[in-house]
């Protein structure tokens, strides 16, 4: 018979950060010190994916990628990649609640700084680790780090609504657009790289203390999502992009029309 266990269900973003934010920081470290010292034995997640409008967790940019706006900016001071005046100046953030859009402008800001620090930086060790991952995680990575830079540059359009060669991800508009946004193609890809550094730091620190990670994934892929965009032949929609179905549920006590996932 297995055991029993018991936990706490905790997004990263809820523990105190200094940011505006929680995230992959000291604040979270605590939060996993203080399940060990309670005796809790499991802690369940929320998706931690990069959100879009709205700032859903069920409605990430991609099923594989972090969402950058967890990056610990203490954690890049420690190891180098930022300054400690790289974080000034900073807006006045309200101490209970998230105010995406402040802390999106914020941060978004400073990572920009970081990688343009590690472009200059002699360190070879992390330029290694840099390159290694990008190539490991090159299936998912490319297109999303393209996917995000499309984003930016076609004022956060829904694929559907892009230049039909590069929203069918025709091979040659997939390449010139590559091309012509490179920089910001590497900006992303360098922010999944920080993220996932982290976050592999957080997971061997809950695994040192004896607590076990579940993860609450999205019920379903986003429609716009690098995930989508790039493998259509995977999903049913119609010759626009569209999904020919959606899902949900029916009215109940939630919502008197029903809910569309």
């Amino acid at each position: 018979m297995a055991a029993r266990r018991s936990g706490i269900l905790c997004h990263p973003t809820c523990v105190p950060g200094p940011h505006g934010i929680g995230d992959l920081g000291d604040g979270l470290w605590r939060f996993l010190s203080f399940l060990a010292s309670a005796g809790q034995t499991l802690w369940q997640v929320l998706p931690l994916g990069p959100t879009g409008y709205g700032d859903s967790p069920y409605q990430p940019f991609s099923a594989f990628a972090g969402n950058p706006l967890l990056i610990s900016l203490e954690r890049l001071v420690e190891e180098g990649v930022l300054s400690p005046q790289d974080l000034s100046p900073q807006p006045e953030f309200a101490p209970d609640r998230v105010d995406y859009g402040r802390v999106i402008g914020f941060k978004m800001q400073v990572l920009r700084r970081s990688w343009e620090r590690f472009l200059r930086s002699d360190d070879c060790s992390i330029h290694d680790e840099w390159y290694a991952y990008v190539h490991q995680e090159a299936c998912w990575l490319d297109d999303y780090a393209l996917f995000m830079a499309l984003k930016e540059h076609l004022d956060w359009a829904p694929w559907t609504a892009w230049p039909e060669d590069i929203a069918l991800h025709r091979e040659d508009a997939v390449a010139r657009w590559a091309e012509e946004l490179a920089d910001e193609v590497d900006l992303h890809r360098y922010m999944q790289f920080l993220f996932a550094r982290q976050w592999r730091a957080v997971r061997n620190r809950a695994h040192e203390l004896g607590i076990r990670i579940m993860g609450d994934v999205p019920i379903f892929v986003a429609h716009d999502s690098a995930d989508v965009w790039a493998r259509r032949d995977l999903f049913d929609l119609d010759g626009a992009g569209h999904p020919r179905a959606v899902a949900g549920v029916p009215p109940d006590y939630f919502s008197a029309t029903g809910q569309l996932w």
